[in-house]
């Protein structure tokens, strides 16, 4: 029942465009594979049918990108229909692991595209194909891919040679941006702000070491507390510092050991940008102490479908992927947070 609830989802959403209104993600195939994962396909088919009222129209492909010129499309929201279409020739002609490899090695410099939600969708599609593949699965492949292309947003700094710092010693050394160059509105805007800080060594104050596994934890687990930290404020963005490196764990084992340890290091460098742009420098609320905690994951789940709301369903979903692998704490409490904080 899984497999057809999913395939019908992004069927369905197909027809929708990546973005709606004045820049906001399209979350329907990523929240519908998370309540997949979740156990709860049955409530797929209602909650993809009331989410997809608010989205647009799929945009059209106009101008083919080719292999040689694709540099110049890169970022150009205006060019999605035509990078999705781009990727949907791509992965016809190859097998889809390979596309993946060779396009999140380019990308990954850009894992900010759409507020992460390039990766993320990328992730998703991943995640999905996994389970076997179709039409449906690899067109939404290439929707991620195309999503985040279109959207492909660097960051200041470049890979060089990595730090040896874990990632919760790493982020006091990150510059936070004064409140008076904070900038309002969407968080892809709101990042642009570390332009202005001294921002560019970041990416290289930590490394993957021989455990890439253990980096993603190190960075999910530090962030999780920054979301405990700032929720009042900054809650959405904050979700995003947990779910776009626990979606680097789903691609790592279908990347060569190069581009995965590059895209590892590029979301903590996506992560830090949301810290650096909306940490506060006293936060209100201290990080949960590390203890064990008793919790019903039923009801947890059910909570976060009652909530109705795309990002406590998906960051319910990957606190308790990242729970189960770290036994951390702070994955529920954070979870039975945004379930409260976020319900429609």
């Amino acid at each position: 029942m899984s497999a057809d609830v999913i395939d019908e989802a992004l069927a369905r959403f197909a027809r929708t465009g990546p973005e709606f209104g004045a820049g906001l993600s399209n979350h329907g195939p990523m929240a519908a594979e998370a309540l997949v994962a979740l156990g709860r396909a049955d409530a797929v088919v209602p909650w993809a049918e009331s989410y997809a009222q608010r989205l647009q129209e799929h945009p059209s492909a106009r101008n083919p990108i080719g292999s040689e010129d694709w540099r110049e499309a890169l970022g150009d929201i205006a060019r999605a229909g035509d990078w999705i279409a781009f990727f949907d020739r791509e992965l016809q002609a190859q097998p889809w692991q390979r596309v993946l490899d060779a396009w999140v090695a380019r990308l990954g410099p850009g894992v900010m595209a759409g507020a992460t939600h390039g990766v993320l969708r990328t992730a998703h599609a991943v995640r999905t194909l996994s389970m076997g593949e179709n039409k449906d699965r690899l067109h939404e492949l290439a929707e991620g891919l195309g999503y985040w292309a279109a959207r492909y947003q660097p960051l200041p700094g470049t890979l060089g040679a990595p730090g040896v710092m874990r990632i919760a010693d790493a982020l006091p050394a990150v510059p936070l941006v004064g409140e008076s160059q904070r900038r309002p509105g969407l968080i892809f805007n709101a990042v642009k702000a570390v332009d202005g800080v001294d921002f560019t060594p970041v990416v290289n104050l930590a490394a993957v070491g021989d455990d890439p596994a253990a980096f993603v934890s190190d960075v999910t687990r530090t962030f999780v507390r920054q979301y405990l930290a700032n929720a009042e404020h900054a809650a959405i963005a904050f979700v995003h510092s947990v779910t776009a490196p626990s979606a680097t764990r789903i691609l790592a084992p279908h990347l060569g050991a190069r581009t995965r340890d590059a895209v590892l290091r590029y979301a903590w460098q996506a992560c830090a940008s949301l810290y650096s742009a909306y940490a506060k420098p006293a936060p209100s609320a201290a990080p949960p102490a590390d203890e064990q905690v008793t919790f019903d994951e039923e009801d947890l789940v059910d909570q976060a479908v009652a909530a109705r709301d795309e990002h406590a369903i998906k960051f319910t979903e990957a606190c308790l992927r990242e729970y189960r692998l770290t036994g951390d704490p702070a994955f529920i409490a954070a979870a039975r947070d945004v379930v409260v904080r976020m319900r429609r």
